[in-house]
């Protein structure tokens, strides 16, 4: 923050917007006795001098679009006097690098984990029923509510249904079917899944047997399939799978935790109901905690493509190498086309929600949403589901919508997610605990039964960015250890496996 007033703030030297911190009415006088010509509600940019018609507006010491009429000093600077085009912005791969200061793993920080049987280490412990197909949904739910009460099973977290609604009507082997594969895949390894009972319907493309050998399932022992068809139908399949998930219980119960290096953390980033405060407290503040779970040896997990559109270079400039700064590039490339091809563009993000919250642009809302990844080298770009195997920072191909893309980091292995918020977000997401952080103290307030933490502290200057980090991150080993966020609290989570839909479905 390079000047603040008690009404405005201006994020770069070189801006020509400054931040309005509250309504500001027409004729008020801000920053050195600017009066305002109009009303610059809280959260939107304030003309700090006068723009040409396609003149740059800057902020963050960034281009976030051009002005499509001369903008005066004072004016409110919005949706109707800002564009987008051609920035011109350059992609020069990995000459940004940073050389990260490791921590040594003796004295790495420490959570309380449960190991699995094949050293991965968890951060929850559950059991899935996992639907392939929507026509299994209602089985599959049907199942998993029959262990409400698991006082008998202490240590279980609890059986949760996966369902979504997908698995037939798609080209079989396909792009559409292999990324449902691979998400289901994704979720069946998880660590915090003791183990999964996958209900079929018998009939549909995505077939348990099919699913089994294609993603390598069929060696794990504690995956049992269930065949709606072949059981004999509803409440034949429903009895299996009770079966199914008791013979589970006893092994889950088994587990014990204990104090494990945090380097065996994979830390999902997402934005969601951002607003403009996002990018100047939450964002960096989660930055700050991502950069010293980095160091500790980590894993971090960025994602939504279409919410780094803009700021891309930003990341480019710190890929580890040539090859992973081309493959984020084709990425957006391919983003670019796929929003073409569907009739849209990649400004159809920002939400109404977040243009009231003062963010005008794709680009705005990127360069604030990317001060989540920190500051350390971008290690590795993976596909939707992909597992994550890179430590440090590495992207995920995901889209902005906020359930889709914390499916497709879950399913990449990350055991914790958190999720900053400038509006506010009811979200859960089992069987991973999402951690949810409030840009601004009026939203936090508002909404305590569901904010975990309060970044707006940072605005309040009550808090240094560096202190909030550091908070954040022991809040994340503290979660990490078993202590429920809010959203776990209330019950959420059952209903947020939602996969990537992509091509048409005949």
């Amino acid at each position: 923050m390079v000047s603040k007033s008690s009404k405005t703030i201006r994020l770069d030297g070189a801006d020509n917007v400054a931040l309005a911190l509250e309504d500001l009415p027409a004729g008020s006088l801000i920053d050195s006795g600017l009066k305002l010509l109009e009303l610059v509600p809280a959260g939107h940019k304030v003309a700090l001098s006068d723009i040409p018609r396609s003149g740059a507006v800057t902020k963050y010491g960034q281009v976030i679009g051009f002005a499509s009429q001369k903008i005066r000093q004072g004016s409110h600077v919005h949706l109707h006097n800002l564009k987008l085009k051609n920035n011109g912005r350059k992609h020069d791969i990995a000459a940004h690098r940073r050389f990260t200061d490791f921590i040594p793993k003796q004295d790495r920080a420490r959570f309380s984990g449960i190991i699995r049987s094949d050293g991965r280490v968890a951060t929850r412990n559950y059991l899935g029923v996992l639907a392939t197909v929507n026509c299994s949904a209602s089985v599959a739910r049907m199942i998993a509510d029959e262990f409400k009460d698991l006082r008998d099973y202490p240590g279980v977290d609890g059986v949760v249904a996966l369902a979504h609604g997908l698995g037939c009507c798609m080209i079989p082997g396909g792009e559409a079917h292999r990324l449902l594969q691979r998400t289901m895949a994704g979720y069946a390894r998880h660590p915090n899944f003791a183990g999964i009972v996958l209900v079929g319907l018998g009939c549909e493309v995505n077939q348990i047997e099919s699913l089994l050998m294609d993603m390598g399932l069929d060696s794990l022992p504690n995956v049992i399939a269930v065949d709606i068809q072949q059981a004999g139908g509803t409440r034949n399949a429903v009895r299996q799978g009770v079966e199914a998930v008791r013979s589970l219980l006893p092994q889950a119960c088994e587990v014990k935790r204990q104090l494990v290096s945090s380097d065996h953390l994979v830390l999902g980033l997402e934005c969601g109901g951002s607003d403009a405060y996002s990018g100047i407290t939450a964002n960096p503040a989660l930055g700050v905690a991502a950069d010293l779970l980095v160091k500790n040896g980590g894993t971090v997990i960025l994602s939504e493509t279409p919410e780094i559109y803009g700021a891309e270079h930003l990341l480019t400039g710190r890929a580890r190498n040539r090859e992973v700064g081309e493959r984020l590039l084709e990425r957006i490339r391919w983003w670019e086309d796929y929003t073409a091809r569907n009739g849209g563009s990649m400004d159809n993000n920002p939400s109404p929600g977040n243009k009231a919250g003062g963010i005008s642009n794709i680009w705005e809302k990127s360069l604030g949403a990317i001060a989540k990844a920190g500051s350390t080298d971008l290690n590795e770009v993976y596909l939707y589901a992909e597992e994550a195997r890179t430590r440090g920072l590495v992207f995920m191909d995901t889209p902005g919508y906020d359930v889709v893309s914390i499916t497709g980091m879950v399913a990449g292995g990350a055991n914790v997610v958190c999720f900053t918020t400038g509006r506010g977000s009811v979200f859960g997401c089992k069987p991973v605990p999402i951690i949810k952080l409030a840009s601004n103290t009026s939203l936090y307030e508002r909404m305590k039964d569901d904010i975990d933490f309060n970044c707006g502290v940072v605005m309040d200057e009550t808090m240094s960015l560096e202190e909030t980090g550091e908070k954040i991150f022991r809040l994340l080993l503290d979660i990490a250890s078993g202590r429920k966020t809010l959203s776990e609290n209330l019950g959420m989570g059952d209903w947020e496996f939602v996969p990537w839909q992509l091509g048409a479905i005949t």
